[in-house]
């Protein structure tokens, strides 16, 4: 093989490696980072601190679907006793008590960070809530 091949080759193989970072260069926008409700802001502090709730809420769901369904457990209790309604929809202390609607709260925080929970394969969120 020539050297004008193999030059040719790497400078071809190179262009093709680095085209998708010279394409995505300034091409996208940050998407808007959600706020917290004026619902959420009255009621002075959620289920946990922010951090542990950004980190951790759908390991916290997940304890707590185990212990509605297999235990009737619905209340949660914090550690600083208050209590909470161990529900995303139901009631003023549920989660979208707080948060104004899963449009509005869960699905801009989720597209903001690009994910796709299956939360809602199964619940639904009542019309009272929402508004």
């Amino acid at each position: 093989m020539s050297k004008n091949a193999i030059l040719t080759g790497l400078v071809i193989f190179i262009l093709a490696v680095l085209l998708p970072f010279w394409v995505n260069l300034g091409g996208t926008a940050a998407a808007p980072k959600p706020e917290i409700s004026a619902r959420a802001k009255a009621a002075g502090r959620c289920i946990l601190d922010k951090y542990d709730m950004r980190a951790d809420h759908m390991q916290l769901l997940g304890k707590w679907r185990n212990s509605v369904v297999r235990h009737s457990n619905r209340l949660y209790k914090t550690a600083d006793g208050k209590v909470f309604t161990m529900s995303l929809s139901t009631g003023k202390n549920s989660c979208l008590g707080c948060h104004e609607g899963k449009e509005k709260f869960c699905d801009k925080c989720h597209n903001y960070a690009n994910v796709a929970p299956y939360c809602w394969e199964c619940h639904t969120t009542p019309k009272e809530i929402n508004q």
